[in-house]
């Protein structure tokens, strides 16, 4: 009897503890609060996810821009709240990590490489992890292309041309981290001034400059303007609910990783482990695959549920080939990039419209024809345009960095001290370039 008594016992704590590894779910408690950049599509998907794997668990997705969050976690660090940092940007997650803000965790999923393309996945050091990659291009609208008779465009030089002419739209990297990385992707495939002079003739073109991010995917699917400068998940989600839209990656462009890092002394570390287990479990990697996300898995296994034309960074090696990212030198220079284009572009995107509206009908009226005074003040206009208030050298200077932390989320923001002085002397001289390249291009249309 005793002997029978044992065997039943045994057999019921065998059962117990089979059952307890079968649902580790039910052993998570408690709240998850992640700040984050994404989208809702993206966030209301995983939350929903996560939360139904660990009934336990409440999640809340504290939304704000990339520069907002990491301010944010700079401002709270003291009493923090937060758990997890969820963004696109990797050099935003090197400022945390930089400012001692983020805690290493060591990822207990297997099957993800070490790279994708050219760039690390994980963080060599071990603060943030790579949950997908993300790669910068061009979308438009196929029935406003169509109707508007545009060509399609597939390069950044596309986007110059004259017959874009307020058709594009784009979001400031000020106000967006995945803009700043698609800025500075150029900035660094280019080199800066040749970038700047890039980023300059296409925004002369822009219909508009938007408040967030996700004004340039709603505007191309909509059909406020043709052709949106913008992150590929926005260009492939809105393809795959139906729109009628498409996206191409540009040859200079790249690929980097699309991030998550635990904050430290965070409240809920457990739970912040098990998002990022879930977020690159079979299941956290297919669920990107959704119409309404469609970003790039970091499993190359998860691919085979793709549809035929999903991109795979894993096998066209073509995708963002062409810039090695320099994640260093983007950070070491984040805010003076976001400040410069501000400056240049965001505030003076009527003077910048008017100066390449006036170049690009002087050299429609140069067309066959040969007038070298005229070439002569064409050339002097775009160099206007295209002058740069600093060099790359100065950029990238120890400290200059650190001046320009105010974020202007208009143009009225005052800003003080250093910042404004330097930002002032910067307009002062954009300002005046603009309205002189408008000058000399409308009297060397006049010769004509």
């Amino acid at each position: 009897m005793i002997g029978h008594l044992r065997n039943v016992l045994g057999a019921l704590l065998v059962s117990a503890a089979a059952v307890f590894l079968a649902v580790p779910a039910l052993a998570q408690t408690g709240k998850l609060i992640v700040v984050t950049s994404y989208p809702p599509d993206t966030t209301t998907a995983f939350k929903a996810a996560f939360e139904k794997k660990y009934p336990g668990v409440k999640v809340e997705m504290l939304k704000k821009k990339t520069s907002a969050g990491i301010k944010y976690l700079q401002e709270t660090a003291g009493n923090n709240t937060s758990d997890m940092f969820w963004a696109s940007a990797p050099d935003a997650f090197e400022v945390l990590k930089g400012d001692d803000l983020l805690v290493k965790y060591k990822v207990k999923v297997k099957g993800i490489p070490k790279k994708v393309g050219s760039f690390p996945i994980n963080d060599p050091e071990g603060y943030y992890k790579g949950f997908a990659a993300s790669g910068y291009g061009i979308m438009w609208n196929t029935r406003y292309l169509k109707a508007k008779k545009l060509p399609v465009p597939k390069e950044w030089a596309d986007l110059k041309k004259p017959v874009y002419f307020g058709h594009v739209g784009m979001s400031a990297p000020s106000r967006s981290g995945t803009t700043h990385l698609t800025v500075e992707t150029v900035l660094q495939g280019e080199g800066w001034q040749k970038g700047w002079a890039e980023w300059k003739a296409i925004a002369g073109n822009f219909k508009t400059v938007t408040e967030r991010s996700f004004g340039v995917p709603d505007g191309v699917n909509s059909g406020q303007f043709g052709v949106g400068i913008v992150i590929d998940f926005f260009g492939l989600s809105s393809k795959a609910s139906g729109f009628p839209v498409d996206f191409v990656y540009p040859t200079v462009t790249t690929l980097v990783p699309a991030n998550i890092a635990i904050v430290k002394n965070a409240p809920n570390a457990k739970n912040a482990a098990a998002f990022i287990e879930f977020l690159l479990s079979k299941e956290g990697q297919e669920l990107l695959l959704n119409p309404k996300i469609r970003r790039l898995p970091v499993n190359p296994a998860t691919y085979a549920k793709a549809p035929s034309d999903f991109p795979n960074p894993f096998k066209d090696s073509s995708i963002g080939s062409k810039v090695k990212f320099d994640l260093k030198l983007s950070k070491n220079r984040y805010n003076v990039v976001n400040s410069l284009f501000d400056v240049m572009i965001t505030y003076r995107i009527d003077e910048l419209r008017a100066a390449t509206k006036a170049i690009q009908d002087a050299e429609a009226a140069m067309a066959g024809k040969s007038n070298a005074a005229a070439a002569k003040l064409i050339a002097e206009a775009r160099a206007a345009v295209d002058a740069t208030p600093i060099t790359a050298v100065q950029a990238g200077e120890g400290g200059f960095n650190k001046i320009f932390k105010k974020k202007r989320k208009k143009a009225s923001v005052k800003v003080t001290g250093r910042q404004a002085d330097i930002e002032g002397q910067w307009d002062d001289m954009v300002k005046a370039n603009y309205a002189k390249a408008k000058e000399l291009a409308e009297k060397a249309k006049s010769m004509l």
